[in-house]
């Protein structure tokens, strides 16, 4: 039972992954379709994230007065019906208004699915399970670009919503029969504004929760930086096909993947500073090597160098965050969906405005881009350890 869960829940999370990550290689496409610049088509990724950031604030709250289960069942709805609108716009401006549909559902999963680990586990139990489902969740991001670019050249741009609508609705069924509700009607908080109101005061009056939240969208930064940035860096700074974005993606996401499973199997003997420590170090690692390859390379980076240091950055991110995310929850038991919602909604604010504000700024200079990811770091770790400090 406890993998079925895992499994259903690391899929949850793939519905705002998929969404992000299989329309990339369309994104020219979508330009030429509606005649818009790229600046313009770069906003169906901005639309998207701030919506999917902005309905994270209120995910895990909903879910913490009706029911883990009735939420994500509503929100897989709404999801689907967005994806089907997106994949039938007759204009730019319905695919933007059907992207901001899919963002406000499709965080749900993601931010309900870690208050249903906090349900039913504590402790290490809860750490090695948020590692677990991060390591089949990272399946997503490495095949989604690839699928997508093959949608794309195979049957075209609109393709690409029509596979989303379908696992959104694969999604609703699998949940409908085989996710059981994990927060009983007795532990549950009338919803009430004002209650309400005072529970989200408590989380934004607590530093040190908001610190261990900022570190963690910071150094996710680094990730969101690559793909917001996936179209160009893939296309004008590696000069590769619409095909090849698992070029980038794979090792981004293999790193991912197998640090997570290398966490997860520590987690009983390692103490969570100790990981913490470890995953930061290889993070700088992995930064170091990036700022010297394309500072060398100028103009020239080509694959595989150009990302095996961010296999090593995402290996070092999946073995850090588990043990960060747990001990911020871990700070409100009683309002676990909330707490949740919040540490989601600052790490896809961090996502969103990296991705759509700094990635532009970026995403012509592979060196840049590394520079970008250290910088993030830096500031990640700089959270973090102000974090601990406040918590001595």
């Amino acid at each position: 039972m406890q993998r079925l869960l895992t499994v259903i829940l690391a899929c949850l999370g793939m519905v705002g992954a998929l969404a992000i990550d299989t329309y990339l290689p369309s994104i020219p496409a979508i330009g030429r379709a509606f005649a818009v610049g790229p600046v313009a088509v770069q906003q169906t990724l901005s639309v998207f994230l701030f919506t999917f950031a902005f309905m994270m604030l209120f995910h895990g709250t909903l879910s913490d007065s009706f029911g883990r289960r009735p939420v994500i069942l509503a929100a897989l709805a709404v999801y689907t019906a967005g994806s089907v609108g997106a994949a039938l716009a007759p204009s730019f401006g319905w695919l933007l208004a059907f992207r901001a549909l899919q963002g406000l559902s499709a965080g749900a999963g993601s931010v309900i699915g870690q208050a249903i680990v906090q349900d039913r586990f504590s402790g290490v139990q809860a750490q090695k399970m948020m590692s677990h489902i991060m390591m089949v969740f990272g399946l997503a991001p490495a095949i989604a670009p690839v699928l997508g670019g093959w949608l794309y050249v195979g049957f075209g741009w609109r393709a690409t919503f029509w596979f989303l609508a379908l696992f959104g609705a694969l999604m609703l069924a699998v949940c409908w029969r085989l996710l059981p509700e994990s927060l009983p009607a007795g532990k549950r908080h009338a919803f009430h504004g004002g209650a309400i109101a005072r529970n989200y005061l408590k989380v934004l009056g607590h530093p040190q929760f908001l610190l261990l939240a900022l570190a963690v969208g910071l150094a996710f930064g680094g990730l969101s930086l690559y793909i917001g940035s996936a179209a160009n860096f893939v296309m004008a700074i590696l000069h590769l096909p619409e095909t090849a974005f698992g070029w980038m993606f794979i090792p981004l996401i293999s790193g991912m993947v197998i640090g997570s499973a290398w966490g997860g199997k520590r987690a009983a003997t390692h103490d969570a500073g100790r990981l913490r420590t470890l995953g930061y170090a290889l993070m700088l690692l992995a930064c170091v090597l990036n700022v010297g390859y394309t500072a060398w390379a100028h103009d020239a980076v080509a694959v595989p160098w150009a990302v095996l240091p961010l296999m090593v950055y995402t290996f070092g991110l999946a073995v850090a965050m588990p043990a960060i995310q747990v001990g911020a929850l871990a700070l409100f038991p009683d309002n676990r969906g909330l707490a949740s919602s919040m540490l989601a909604f600052v790490q896809m604010m961090s996502f969103a405005l990296v991705s759509g504000l700094v990635a532009p700024l970026l995403f012509d200079s592979a060196f840049k881009l590394a520079c970008g990811v250290t910088a993030g770091l830096a500031a990640s770790w700089l959270s973090l350890r102000l974090a601990m400090h406040i918590q001595k």
